[in-house]
């Protein structure tokens, strides 16, 4: 076997080419390619990240003020419409909601989701019955969320809230229709 390189044949269609590792050309494009895939994750992931993480984080509870409980009268329920800011990955939102309170006679204060228990519609406070009813298929509840009549499956839902300083705070949720037990969504 000769070591002179005039004794190998340099066209790759003359039979007895043979290069072991290939071209130095054929190297140096896997090189750069393996390089670039490198900065390129280096570059993705973090990326990625931030693109999934706002999704992937769990709301905290915000307390969220309401009203005065000196403007509620013992036993008869008021509607208290709030707005708030809700951010929801890089988007902020004003929504506005509302929640029933009802100031008891011993001073408590229950508060109420607005949403029926049975198929998810908004109900209203009826004064000459006393009663909460929804328009939608005739569930009746009286003023401690107690189900009187009706398809609803469960009491009308209780929503988490404080006093401070004679202002009223609560923590709005929303719970799946239709069940027999109060799933929050």
């Amino acid at each position: 076997m000769s070591l002179d390189p005039a004794a190998y044949p340099k066209d790759k269609d003359t039979p007895g080419f043979y290069t072991p590792v290939g071209s130095r050309r054929a190297f140096f494009r896997w090189v750069i390619g393996a390089i670039a895939t490198l900065i390129g994750l280096g570059l993705a992931i973090p990326l990625v990240g931030y693109v999934i993480s706002p999704a992937l984080k769990r709301r905290e509870e915000e307390w969220v003020e309401v009203g005065t409980v000196g403007d509620l009268v013992p036993g008869q329920p008021k509607a208290l419409e709030y707005v708030r800011t809700v951010r929801d990955g890089w988007m902020e939102m004003k929504i506005h909601k509302a929640v029933w309170a009802v100031k008891g006679e011993d001073g408590q204060v229950a508060v109420f989701s607005p949403i029926c228990t049975h198929l998810g519609c908004g109900f209203n406070w009826d004064a000459s019955d006393r009663q909460f009813k929804c328009p939608c298929h005739g569930s009746v509840f009286d003023a401690s969320g107690k189900v009187l009549a009706g398809p609803a499956p469960r009491p009308l839902d209780i929503l988490p809230s404080k006093v401070e300083d004679g202002q009223l705070y609560v923590v709005y949720k929303e719970f799946k229709s239709g069940l027999a037990r109060a799933v929050e969504i």
